[in-house]
């Protein structure tokens, strides 16, 4: 039975090795695996120029060759004849490809080991069907149009939103209700430093708020490193990243690390960069411990959700800080309960609240800069544009990324359970609420 080569979609996802025979000039066959066969148009596909030195010769010396392709839903083969016609070291299919063994490497910690030569394109003469003794599954039915749908539901979602923390959660919280995805997360570019940082995530039993992933790091980091989206639809043939096991509070207290949230038995990984205005914003993280979780048209669909979050967080950063007055409210704002006392490490500029590790950063620093003005002035309620008019906070001139910092310092004061709280009492506004006198201390 003959088929179609775009009908193969899911034989290109890599999950099962394919096979590729060549014959030398005297005739003897050689047959090696490939980890990967890329879809480059309905008549070529391409393969990474990475074979033994057998394949190559027999390639140069006979450019007909046969592919073995597994889809991995059902088993079923498929035999490709194929002609060779050119190889490449530039362009957007070798960049692409490129990028693809460079995410997979870095989960071996051998991004840098592992390059990709050149990328091999081949014509497909033939597709066949190999036939089975069995009964195939009914392969699974096409969800472009929902997904696409999906999208849209969600990019309206984020449109309504206008502020940092909320854009945040319509991303989330639309993954999961319009897409089925319950393990996802969203991090910000610092723009101090080469680095990515939870700002929010859903379905882990901790958020990682404030955890870090370093640009070119695993799929997250690669993705942003890369900017453009990065699929893993079988992690059971490499070794996930980050730590499969929270850290416990003793260990944040040494390290001053925050542990990344994942899943130890994630079987597919996606990130996609979040670009506007042709700058990196941040990266949508998501998992699965499903196999093929995320096939081509999801990563589609998800990259349209990825640009309207970053446009909207971009304008969200940039119109907050539009207030005129400043608000200067008296009174302690503290409740009456214990004494707490919180630490600032000015090296480093982490904050420790009785013994506990909390932030560090301009985080903790702007933490620490609003109990001053509190313990100096009486003050609770603070705006945006103080801070950013503030000498002694020290933010850059441009791209300070003060919403993302405050929502960061907000979300992790609610995750320790910390006796400070920032609460959001209008657009460019907060108030600090205390459960009890704070001791500041400067080491």
């Amino acid at each position: 039975m003959t088929v179609s080569l775009r009908s193969l979609h899911a034989c290109f996802e890599g999950v099962i090795p394919a096979i590729i025979a060549t014959v030398s000039r005297d005739g003897v066959p050689n047959i090696s695996y490939l980890s990967h066969v890329a879809f480059v148009d309905d008549e070529h596909v391409a393969l990474s120029d990475q074979f033994f030195s057998k394949t190559a010769a027999n390639i140069r010396a006979n450019n007909n060759a046969a592919l073995m392709l597994v889809d991995p839903h059902d088993g079923a083969q498929y035999w490709l004849a194929v002609i060779f016609e050119r190889s490449l070291d530039t362009g957007a299919l070798f960049d692409t490809m490129a990028a693809e063994l460079r995410a997979s490497s870095a989960q071996l910690g051998m991004a840098d080991v592992m390059r990709l030569r050149g990328v091999d394109v081949y014509r497909v003469a033939s597709v066949e069907a190999v036939p089975s003794p069995s009964a195939a599954k009914a392969a699974p039915s096409s969800t472009a149009g929902l997904h696409l749908v999906a999208a849209a539901t969600l990019t309206g979602r984020i449109a309504e939103e206008g502020e940092v923390d909320t854009i945040v959660d319509a991303v989330l919280d639309g993954l999961r209700d319009s897409f089925g995805y319950a393990n996802t997360m969203l991090l910000m570019k610092d723009p101090a430093g080469e680095r990515l940082v939870t700002v929010g995530s859903r379905g882990y039993p901790w958020t990682g708020i404030g955890s870090e992933v370093a640009l070119g790091e695993a799929v997250v980091g690669m993705a942003a490193a890369e900017r453009r989206p990065v699929r893993i639809s079988d992690m059971s043939r490499i070794r996930r990243f980050g730590g499969a096991i929270r850290a416990s509070a003793a260990d944040e207290n040494r390290t001053r690390v925050i542990t990344l949230p994942g899943l130890p038995e994630a079987m597919s990984q996606m990130a996609l960069p979040m670009i506007a205005g042709g700058a990196l914003r941040g990266v949508l993280f998501l998992e699965s411990e499903v196999r093929l979780a995320f096939p081509k048209d999801v990563e589609t669909a998800l990259s349209i959700v990825a640009s309207h979050a970053a446009a909207a967080l971009a304008h969200a950063e940039s119109t907050s800080g539009g207030e005129q007055s400043l608000v200067t409210s008296q009174g302690n704002g503290a409740l009456a309960g214990r004494p707490f006392t919180v630490v600032h490490h000015g090296y480093d500029d982490s904050v420790f609240i009785d013994g506990e590790y909390l932030i560090k950063g301009v985080s903790g620093r702007l933490l620490v800069h609003l109990l001053g003005l509190h313990q100096r002035e009486g003050r609770t309620d603070f705006t945006n544009r103080e801070m950013r008019l503030s000498d002694e906070l020290r933010l850059p001139d441009f791209k300070d990324n003060l919403e993302t910092r405050l929502l960061l310092l907000r979300r992790r004061l609610e995750e320790k359970a910390a006796p400070i709280r920032l609460r959001r009492t209008g657009r460019g506004r907060l108030r600090l609420e205390l459960a009890g006198p704070a001791l500041l201390e400067s080491r």
